[in-house]
């Protein structure tokens, strides 16, 4: 059995290389015998004396043979051996190239069994009537299919069917929700001149039920259909004709079974050819309230239904307001003038509660704004400087056309000199997704704003949001914000990040808001250095706790007093060693502030440690030889740790330029540096740094304070006399 396996190995060449591999071992140790034979024969020959010609022979057939036996193996090795290289290389190739194609159809069954299970919870929720699952499902099931199709090599006989299916299931949805829309809203439009039109609303239904039919329909773009079908009825039905006859009454009524009715009736004793204006606004404004109140409250995506009702219908109900009744009420002659100012009243009365209903999508922006201010801070999303807010593409204003083209008339008033795209670009760093999340609130409330009829309101509300921020997130978040270096950092980046999008989110809008623009309020260039000034504050305050924690920590090193004590030797060794750790403890910054802050905020802390330990060793009168030693050590450890806590990135390597440039950022740092010299110098190496006024060691000390450690360092003899005369 074990021969007939080795025959199997050996002819498919597994033992190739075992076989080599012994091969070259028994002939290393052949050469190792010779090796040693001809270093015997060698010294026999001509130290010794002793002339041996037939060992001589023998050995140089050995040595021939052996040289044979290299020349076969090479031999074996450039045929045999590269041969099977190439034969491995193509078999992998074609092994690749097989992986690749199981790896497509793999990828391609992955999609079709995810068109299967999306078709299969699709029919599950549509049964169950939960319509936002199976509009949810159809949707991936879309997708699937839309990824098949794209694919070439997948000639697959069955895609046509299952599009088939697709397109049917997609179809049976739209029929149910239909019906769903049907039994929500129900027109009855009797042929007796008594009714003009009945509108029944059935406000019985689940509020969540509405919701899912909606959401269902805008999921797959019926919503727009629907609405304005509706808008459409609601106008030709209801709203002009209360504009148009006088003797329509409105009337409201909830019945069982039915929910609510909204109904048009005709009154007999009304003989007015035209209504009047204050008939009119009374009329109409319990027809918009219940149908706001019972139908149009729901949100789909980021807009009220209200708000999507009322960009269909306002245009076509102003002007038939102003053509069919305001027209008919402008008085005659100057002296019914006095009596048109009722109409007026009116019509500002009219337009207010309109606005009033429009509020409550202000309100809810406000309650998410405020939710958002209000949620955790921790969770950050990382700005690069390509980072660029969304904003929304805007038709320019009539008269941009001509400005440009007066622009371009004018050569010698462009700037062949560009600035470079990074040059206000915001730098590195992390903000909280709830900021982001709030700037992208902000920016949908101006695009509805441009469009919607009270874009006052809502241009209001935004600046509202910002200024809410100001007010709630300091004061919310006060306590975390001094007890946690990591969210005071991020806060300081929240602020300068909405500060920097404040400078021309109202620039991009201002054009097609051309009231704001008017009152002089169209821009937020206004909130910028509050924001800015917000940020900064807020980091100092957490510098100045992480300061006064640091100086508490150095406290505890006796002022540097009697080292040669061991006592307060280790009390000082563990505060200046405690100020390294204390550092490090600054990780927490590490890729959440922008490069520049941090290094100044991690130079300003050494610094502060730095100048306390040099005041502290300044202040010393006496300082032995072993005091001295001891200095020094601990200078040079603070040394050797401080450059480690600029790591600023998380990528070791990039952080070398930085470490690099502690003096940069430490003010103190060549004075401790040249007062860590000092304490291990003798008296002439003093002089010598002093170099009359003119050394490395008279740009960081005074000639006092370079004599007053003279004096601590050294006993008064006349060296010590000479080198302090040559200190001026």
């Amino acid at each position: 059995m074990a021969s007939f396996v080795t025959e199997v190995l050996a002819s498919s060449g597994k033992l190739e290389k075992e076989d080599l591999s012994g091969k070259i071992c028994k002939l290393s140790r052949k050469v190792q015998d010779t090796k040693v034979e001809v270093c015997d024969f060698m010294k026999g020959k001509y130290k010794d004396f002793l002339p041996n010609l037939q060992d001589s022979e023998e050995l140089m057939e050995q040595v021939g043979e052996l040289s044979r036996e290299l020349d076969t193996l090479k031999n074996c090795i450039d045929t045999e051996v590269k041969q099977s290289v190439h034969t491995s290389v193509t078999e992998y190739a074609d092994l690749k190239q097989q992986l690749e194609k199981n790896t497509v159809l793999i990828t391609l069954l992955g999609h079709l069994k995810e068109f299967h299970t999306a078709m299969d919870k699709f029919t599950d929720a549509l049964t169950a009537m939960k319509y936002v699952e199976a509009a949810e499902q159809l949707k991936k099931a879309r997708d699937s299919m839309a990824f098949l199709k794209r694919w070439k090599d997948a000639q697959l006989p069955l895609l046509a069917v299952l599009n088939s299916e697709l397109n049917i299931q997609r179809e049976n949805l739209l029929y149910h929700l239909g019906l769903e829309w049907n039994r929500l809203v129900v027109w009855t439009l009797p042929t007796p001149p008594k009714v003009k039109g009945i509108s029944q609303t059935r406000s019985d239904v689940d509020k969540s039920r509405l919701h899912a039919v909606l959401q269902a329909l805008a999921l797959h773009g019926e919503l727009q259909f629907r609405l304005k079908l509706f808008s459409q009825a609601l106008l030709k039905y209801i709203l002009r004709p209360l504009v148009v006859y006088p003797c329509l009454s409105v009337y409201v009524t909830r019945q069982e079974g039915d929910g609510l009715v909204l109904a048009l009736q005709r009154d007999e004793h009304q003989s007015s050819d035209t209504p009047s204006p204050a008939l009119v606004y009374g009329r109409l404004q319990p027809v918009l309230k219940t149908l706001h109140s019972h139908l149009l409250h729901v949100s789909v995506g980021n807009q009220k239904l209200s708000s999507v009702l009322g960009d269909l219908i306002w245009e076509e109900l102003s002007n038939c307001i102003i053509h069919d009744c305001l027209q008919h009420s402008i008085p005659s002659n100057s002296s019914q003038l006095d009596q048109y100012c009722t109409v007026i009243k009116e019509t500002e009365e009219f337009e207010k509660s309109l606005k009033e209903m429009s509020s409550s999508k202000c309100r809810d922006v406000i309650v998410a704004a405020r939710k958002l201010m209000t949620s955790k801070m921790h969770n950050t999303v990382k700005i690069c400087p390509e980072t660029k807010l969304l904003l929304p593409k805007l038709p320019g204003p009539g008269g941009d056309v001509k400005k440009q083209s007066a622009v371009k008339a004018e050569p010698g008033m462009v700037n062949a000199k560009q600035l470079s795209s990074s040059s206000m670009a915001l730098p590195a760093c992390r903000i909280s997704e709830s900021v982001q999340q709030l700037m992208g609130l902000a920016l949908d409330t101006l695009t509805e704003a441009r469009t919607a009829p009270p874009s006052g309101n809502l241009f209001f509300t935004v600046r509202n949001i910002f200024q809410l921020y100001y007010d709630v997130v300091p004061t919310y978040h006060r306590e975390n914000l001094l007890k946690f270096p990591h969210l005071a950092a991020i806060q300081h980046n929240n602020c300068m990040y909405l500060a920097h999008h404040l400078l021309t989110l109202g620039h991009h809008f201002s054009a097609r808001l051309p009231q704001m623009r008017s009152e002089g309020v169209g821009t937020f260039v206004d909130m910028v250095p509050s924001f800015r000034k917000l940020g900064v504050q807020c980091f100092l305050d957490q510098l100045n706790v992480q300061r006064t924690e640091l100086l508490d920590r150095l406290s505890t090193a006796h002022n540097l007093c009697n080292l040669d004590d061991e006592v307060n030797y280790t009390a000082a060794s563990k505060a200046v060693r405690q100020v390294g750790l204390f550092c490090r403890l600054y990780t927490v910054w590490q890729d959440v502030l922008p490069v520049s802050i941090y290094c100044k905020a991690m130079g300003t802390l050494l610094n502060t440690a730095i100048a306390e330990i040099t005041a502290k060793i300044m202040a010393l009168e006496d300082i032995s030889s072993e005091e001295g030693e001891h200095l020094h050590t601990l200078c040079q450890t603070l040394l050797q740790d401080a450059p480690r806590v600029f790591t600023p990135l998380t990528e070791e390597k990039k952080n070398l330029k930085y470490q690099e440039e502690v003096a940069l950022y430490v003010k103190k740092w060549g004075m401790f540096k040249e007062l860590a010299v000092v304490l291990k110098a003798n008296l002439q190496e003093i002089v010598d740094r002093w170099a009359d006024g003119k050394g490395p060691l008279a740009v960081e000390f005074s000639g006092s304070e370079v004599k007053s450690l003279v004096r601590a360092l050294f006993q008064n003899t006349e060296r010590r006399a000479v080198a302090l005369t040559k200190i001026k």
